[in-house]
Order: structure tokens, then sequence, then C-alpha cells
């Protein structure tokens, strides 16, 4: 890794920008470019409870390791140069949102961490783009297990009905267009069950903006076919 908020190349070498093409409502990579506006067969068979996603970066290499050291190791300072990354890829929707929610830890386990790493990047993303933050309004009303290991069904079992908006605080979220940010999307759980707790709550549009995102055909140690995803694949196993 680099320092003072920038890689070094050797570490640069396995990083995936997510650009388009994309799934124009989950943002999840497509192999080719279908046109404007195209919707991946999954989100048309299984509908998102939010407005429309975006990730900065594949979840592996460099990108993985970089959320692993924001999330478990105290390296606050990655969270600018992530932040910096989110900016860009969801600048369409950062145009559109009113106010910036990251996805909330339960009590319980920000007392053990000491802090929100999802936080941490909406803050470094409200700076570099003057959107207002809240902390507070968003909550995880109950403990869930660990998502790491879960299927997507358990994933979801795990994390349905955690979410909920304050009392008091849906004049916060009632008619705007808010922005969840969190580290990774996996399955979409997480996110799915915080939007429509927002969305009980009134709230116009939801975003979701995470630094990664899992892409399926990707995830390692397997090599990824390059008839299933040539345009990532080239990228990551260039000919020589």
């Amino acid at each position: 890794m680099g320092h003072h908020g920038a890689l070094c190349a050797q570490c640069w070498k396995d990083v995936v920008l997510i650009d388009d093409p994309v799934c124009a409502l989950t943002g999840m990579p497509f192999a080719h470019d279908f046109g404007k506006g195209i919707v991946s067969a999954e989100a048309i068979a299984d509908m998102p409870d939010y407005t429309m996603a975006r990730a900065a970066a594949v979840h592996m290499g460099t990108a993985r390791q970089l959320v692993s050291r924001l999330k478990y190791n105290d390296h606050l300072l990655l969270a600018p140069l992530m932040a910096r990354w989110m900016v860009r890829a969801g600048s369409p929707m950062i145009e559109d949102t009113n106010i910036l929610m990251p996805i909330p830890l339960h009590w319980r386990r920000f007392l053990k961490r000491r802090y929100n790493q999802a936080a941490e990047l909406a803050r470094n993303i409200g700076k570099l783009t003057d959107l207002e933050i809240d902390t507070t309004s968003l909550v995880r009303k109950r403990a869930t297990r660990p998502q790491v290991g879960l299927t997507a069904t358990e994933r979801e079992a795990n994390v349905s009905g955690s979410f909920l908006v304050r009392d008091g605080h849906q004049i916060n979220v009632q008619g705007r267009r808010v922005m969840l940010v969190d580290d990774v999307y996996t399955t979409g759980a997480t996110v799915n069950a915080a939007a429509r707790a927002l969305k009980r709550a009134k709230a116009d549009k939801v975003y979701v903006l995470t630094f990664s995102r899992v892409v399926p055909d990707l995830i390692e140690p397997i090599k990824p076919p390059r008839k299933a995803f040539p345009a990532l694949h080239e990228r990551l196993y260039p000919r020589t």
C-alpha cells in the first residue's frame, strides 16, 4: 500500500474500478454494452428496494484489502482515498441526493469497534460534496450475526427488520432523497433492509453507494472465465 492518500503502482495493478456498462439499477458490471438503461435479469427477477446502487471497485485484491484495513484495523486514514473513488462512481446519484446516511452498527458492535467504517466514508464523502450527513436517524434496532460466511438467503433473514428510523426523526427522511453509504455490497441484503426502513419513513428515493461490491464471476481465488466476463477478465489478466 502507498502512503498519504495514494496507492503504490504495484497495488494499482489489481484494482478493477467499476465503469459502464453496468445494470442501471444495481450497478452490477455487464460483460458487454447492451445500451443505456438496461437492467440485469437478476434485478428484474428480484427487484431491489432501493432506487439505484453504485460501487467504486470490484471487491477483490487491493480493494478488498482497503475495506478490511478500514473496517478491522483502525486505518481511518484510508477513508479519504476510498471516498474519492466513491464520489467518482456515484456522481449521477450524488447530484440528486439531499442527505447521506451511513449504514448503522448496532450499539454493542459500535462499542466494541469504537467507530463505524460506513460513517467514516460518509463523512469524507460529505466533505467532498457538501452534502448533509445524518448518523442518528437510521438505527439498527437489534444485533445481527456477522454476514460473512452466510448464504444470500441467510443474509436476508439475518438483517430483515433490523433497521428503523428513530421516533421523531421521520422529518429528516420524509420526502427526501437519501443516499445510504456502506463499505461493501455483497448480496444487497443489508442495504435493501435499510432502504425498506427509509421507505416506511416516506423517503422519496433511496440511493446506495459502496466502496466495493462482490461480482460473483470474479470471486477469488477462481480465475474468471474469459467467455463469461471478457472485459473485466482482460483488465485483470491482460494478454502478454
